[in-house]
């Protein structure tokens, strides 16, 4: 099926084919969103059919956030090289069949293992997805596409906790996984058949393996530590993983240095805003991935609530994100990211520090009405507000032929934050291996755990304030990263980055 005619960097939101772009890319990644999100109502379920501690249950999310977090810069650069439609669609049936494999584990270890296989499909379709709309749309149509794939992608990640409830107090946990394939199916064709092809045409050299590898194992070493050692402690083993992740980080960082070709050109962070966006993105993203992994817990075990009370418990940070995402989109375009990416951040830490206020009596409906609701409302005002200025911003701080590029730093940023603070917040509130069994024992961790997402995000408002200014919009056939008016807040102008010869082929 060959794809609709079209012209790379031309595609209007309005026409058929930018309707087909925005469909597929809101479906793959959508379905890779709303997979992160919906195993966090079922995990209490999974953990007692499986018969699992704290630990597995924080590996059947990590080992997904593990993979997708260590490989997605590798994934963009696939998809720079190869095409990223044949990618893109190479990642949804690569996490179809990973899914497949989740439905049907017998086994906690069975589980994590195909979680970890499902990562690798979400590192080829996750980027693949922002930079067919990066690529393939007009410059004055690319604000107004992110804000739709960010709002309606964000749905998909925000109706997660709904529909897993639905379908663990229905058929059971297993179909959490299982409802990716006809997703999946109904994604393939349309891309095959109304999504046109791009690439980067200066793509060349030899993919960094080596970087990819050293990253993940950094990560694995680092996650690793964090989960056991509430468990087991200061042992040798829980001490060497987390030195071992540390050095090969360290390595990671040198190797990337050195090399022509590498998987993260160290010159794309000469860009201030570039780099000033991600930190903000890491920090925002370590809140979310934490509250969401607890909070689902917490109306569950200490509320009382079914799955299907808590995934409809957080429905409402749905219909904000569907309403108004697209808007917060364009509005960021006419104003600037700066505000946006310090009242978002600073509208959520407030609605999780609301979170604190859940208890035992909130199951009720004037306990849902008093206590959940401000919060979850508040929360959705500020994942509204920041979160397509957020992913705009970062595609605008570098030309369109790196979009690959910085659509995998900008994922793997948000993947390692989440990844980091499901491992680490457990460590840090004092939870056993055994707390989600108990409600006294969870509800004391999660009142030490919510404060500590919100500082996170109150860390990203006020980096943001201080670091982002507006980024101007590059003249026609004008490198972005050429321009020295990408400037931030410290009062120095950002240099220009390097000619082509610097791109590297590992992209």
């Amino acid at each position: 099926m060959a794809p609709a005619p079209s012209v790379p960097g031309e595609i209007r939101v309005a026409s058929p084919v930018g309707r087909w772009v925005v469909l597929t890319t809101v479906l793959g990644s959508g379905m890779a969103m709303l997979d992160s999100t919906v195993i966090n109502v079922a995990l209490p379920r999974i953990g007692a059919d499986l018969d699992t501690d704290l630990a597995a249950l924080q590996w059947t999310v990590n080992a997904y956030m593990l993979t997708l977090a260590g490989l997605i810069l590798l994934g963009g650069a696939l998809g720079d090289r190869y095409g990223r439609r044949r990618v893109f669609v190479v990642g949804v049936v690569w996490f179809a069949a990973a899914s497949l494999l989740c439905g049907i584990a017998p086994n906690a270890e069975v589980l994590i293992a195909a979680r970890a296989l499902q990562g690798v499909g979400g590192a080829l379709l996750t980027p693949g997805s922002l930079a067919l709309i990066q690529a393939g749309f007009h410059p004055d149509d690319r604000a107004r596409a992110v804000g739709l794939w960010s709002g309606f992608g964000g749905v998909g990640a925000a109706v997660g906790p709904f529909v897993g409830g639905w379908l663990v107090d229905g058929p059971g946990w297993r179909w959490v996984f299982l409802l990716n394939l006809p997703l999946a199916a109904l994604c393939v064709p349309v891309a095959l058949r109304h999504v046109p092809e791009s690439r980067d045409p200066a793509a060349h050299g030899r993919f960094d393996v080596l970087g990819a590898a050293l990253g993940a194992l950094a990560l694995a070493g680092v996650t690793y530590a964090l989960i056991e050692a509430p468990e087991q402690g200061a042992s040798p083993l829980v001490i060497g993983a987390a030195l071992g992740g540390v050095a090969l980080g360290v390595a990671f960082v040198r190797v990337e240095q050195r090399r022509a070709d590498p998987m993260l050109p160290p010159s794309i962070f000469r860009s201030r805003l570039f780099t000033s966006v991600n930190l903000v993105t890491f920090c925002v993203y370590a809140a979310l991935g934490g509250f969401f992994f607890l909070s689902a817990i917490q109306l569950q075990v200490v509320a009382g609530y079914s799955a299907l009370g808590a995934g409809t418990a957080l429905l409402p940070t749905t219909v904000l994100m569907l309403l108004f995402s697209a808007w917060s989109g364009e509005l960021g375009r006419r104003i600037g990211p700066r505000i946006p990416l310090t009242v978002g951040p600073l509208l959520a830490a407030a609605g999780m520090l609301l979170m604190l206020r859940v208890g035992p009596d909130s199951a009720s409906l004037g306990g849902y009405v008093t206590e959940v609701l401000p919060a979850v409302l508040v929360l959705g005002a500020g994942l509204v507000v920041v979160v397509a200025p957020l992913t705009a911003t970062v595609l605008a701080a570098v030309d369109t032929g790196r979009a690959g590029l910085a659509s995998g730093i900008n994922n793997a940023a948000a993947r390692a934050a989440g990844l980091i603070a499901v491992a680490a917040l457990p460590l840090l509130a004092g939870m056993g291996p055994e707390a989600y069994r108990d409600a006294g024992e969870f509800a004391a961790t999660f009142r030490r755990a919510m404060p500590m997402c919100a500082g996170l995000l109150v860390a990203g408002a006020l980096l943001a304030w201080w670091t982002v200014r507006t980024p101007q919009a590059p003249a026609a056939g004008e490198r972005q990263e050429e321009r020295p008016e990408c400037t931030v807040h410290c009062g120095v102008v950002a240099p220009p980055l390097e000619p082509e010869r610097e791109r590297g082929g590992g992209r």
